[in-house]
């Protein structure tokens, strides 16, 4: 499976050190969907390299798309395609079944409260010791699946290749027509 991470790259850091594609950022989780630092790190990434880019461009809605807003922590944005190996097992929060199994309604998988969200993740973790992550639908675009890795995955994820991102790449500005940026 083909999976896409956008996120601060330092292009002098090895692939699995901090900030580097394959880096698993466990110290700067906690806000997140699925965050429980205490207990794994997570790779946040989709199947679909804009959706790995609005993630990242969403809270700048309604502003001008400037190169500035390209940039974390003084870093470059990256956008890392990366492989899942096939044995790789994901949890797919959009499988009725699986939520039946698990006893989840959809409403509480795609709800921004990470009160609700992270102690999910946790049992889902804890209850599946074999599970590289869960698999779940975006909430910009329901078409569009997110996948959360957990740390334990690492062995299972390869990377393809890793590139700045310019206001000029291609999935920059497909992400910045779904949100109507003015790019400039």
């Amino acid at each position: 499976m083909i999976l896409y991470r956008c996120f601060a790259w330092d292009e002098r850091a090895k692939e699995d050190q901090q900030d580097g594609p394959l880096w698993f950022p466990r110290k700067f989780q906690g806000d997140g969907r699925h965050d429980n630092p205490d207990i794994y790190g997570c790779l946040y990434v989709a199947d679909r390299a804009v959706s790995s880019i609005i993630e990242q461009l969403a809270r700048f809605r309604g502003q001008r798309l400037t190169p500035p807003l390209l940039r974390r922590r003084g870093l470059p944005l990256g956008l890392a395609e990366l492989e899942l190996a096939e044995r790789a097992e994901l949890i797919n929060l959009d499988d009725p079944s699986v939520l039946r199994r698990e006893k989840l309604r959809p409403s509480l998988v795609a709800t921004r409260r990470r009160d609700v969200t992270q102690p999910q993740a946790r049992k889902l973790y804890e209850q599946h010791s074999g599970a590289a992550g869960l698999a779940w639908w975006s909430t910009y675009e329901a078409l569009w699946t997110h996948v959360t890795l957990f740390d334990r995955a690492a062995p299972l994820v390869r990377l393809r290749s890793v590139h700045a991102l310019t206001l000029e790449d291609p999935a920059v500005i497909e992400a910045a027509q779904f949100f109507e940026f003015r790019v400039g």
